[in-house]
């Protein structure tokens, strides 16, 4: 896949380019702020982008209004931003949107390269990937309780899986359960949580993640 790397630490994003590169990508360009991030784009567009959330001068959310920018000039490129935190206000005014292509991903993740590598393939492919631990914070942190509490612990697991992007085959491999039994516990929480989003999977990552972040 053709990236495009936003990250001013030039110790990780050296080695970002390094592990991209023999991998068998192509790093397009790899740069230290938002506003080079914004050129690099404009001038090639490529298969996804990976841009930290705090970059220069302040160090505060230059890079998710980047990717804000991105998804609105170029919504063919798939995002994955990076964060040291779990950012709940970052990440839900870049989840409530559109979720076919984006990721949020902690960086504590980047150092498990085949996780990391999983969620850059998924995102690049149109698809979503969520760090487990932005979810898990997620889902303690809504204030929809009465709602969560009507589900059973496995729903809750689904749940949390669907919401890190993956599909029912998937979540049935993780989950060790049938596939068939993955699609009954998916409506089943989608009535419970009374959401009523359209067919399709990146739709069901957005209901959910909306019901999540409101």
């Amino acid at each position: 896949m053709r990236v495009i790397l936003a990250e001013d630490s030039t110790l990780l994003r050296e080695g970002l380019v390094r592990l991209l590169a023999e991998e068998g990508h192509e790093v397009l360009a790899a740069v230290g702020n938002a506003e080079l991030l914004l050129k690099a784009v404009a001038e090639d567009p490529p298969d996804v982008v990976v841009a930290d959330v705090r970059m220069p001068p302040t160090h505060t959310d230059e890079g998710l209004r980047a990717a804000l920018e991105i998804r609105g000039r170029w919504p063919e490129v798939g995002v994955l931003v990076l964060s040291q935190y779990v950012e709940k206000r970052y990440a839900t005014e870049l989840l409530t949107g559109e979720t076919e292509g984006v990721g949020y991903l902690l960086k504590d993740r980047v150092v498990q390269v085949d996780e990391f590598l999983d969620a850059l393939e998924r995102v690049a492919a149109g698809r979503a990937a969520f760090d487990p631990e932005v979810v898990r914070q997620l889902l303690g942190r809504t204030t929809h309780t009465d709602l969560l509490a009507r589900l059973t612990v496995r729903e809750r697991d689904v749940l949390a899986e669907m919401a890190q992007g993956h599909t029912n085959a998937a979540i049935a491999r993780r989950l060790h359960i049938s596939q068939s039994a993955v699609e009954k516990h998916t409506n089943a929480i989608f009535d419970k949580l009374e959401l009523t989003g359209g067919e399709g999977y990146s739709r069901r990552v957005l209901a959910v993640l909306r019901y999540l972040g409101s």
